[in-house]
């Protein structure tokens, strides 16, 4: 399965975007969908905020992964910060790394494509990398409020739209 929509570079469509995951990705376990959800509001999100630009989101499921792509028309890599518990912004790059197997960004003309990749059964991790995994989740949320939208936790005024 392979799906792809295209969405205008404004706040409204980090919600619309999140859905499009949702939906799409039935096949997969509430844990996967979760975190997939998660993370392409926050992929959204910086192609609407650092990239300035439309972007598309692609989910493929295949062999037990979930591969997502968000393409955008921004230059450059996304870059980590360190924010403080009290910065409502800046966790995108870390909550991405921390809930993926694997992540990268691919440079091309007129633009990037950032991608990551995820196990269809995330419970299935051994319990020492979910520990890991949690661990990290922790830190990086930390200090956080609950989006009102859909109870997902939002660093960003954007994302709860």
């Amino acid at each position: 399965m392979k799906r792809t929509q295209a969405f205008r570079g404004r706040g409204e469509s980090v919600a619309e975007a999140r859905r499009f995951a949702r939906e799409a990705l039935t096949d997969v376990s509430e844990e996967t969908r979760d975190a997939v959800e998660l993370m392409v509001s926050e992929l959204a999100t910086n192609c609407v905020r650092h990239a300035r630009s439309d972007f598309r989101i692609t989910l493929e499921l295949a062999r037990g992964t979930v591969r997502v792509e968000a393409r955008d028309s921004g230059q450059g890599q996304p870059t980590p910060r360190s924010p403080e518990p009290s910065e409502p912004s800046g966790r995108g790059r870390l909550i991405v790394e921390a809930m993926s197997e694997r992540w990268g960004v691919i440079a091309g003309a007129g633009g990037k494509t950032v991608w990551f990749e995820v196990p269809t059964a995330l419970s299935a991790e051994p319990a020492s990398r979910e520990r890991a995994r949690q661990g990290l989740l922790k830190r990086v949320l930390g200090g956080l409020r609950l989006c009102a939208a859909d109870g997902l936790r939002c660093p960003d005024p954007i994302m709860a739209a």
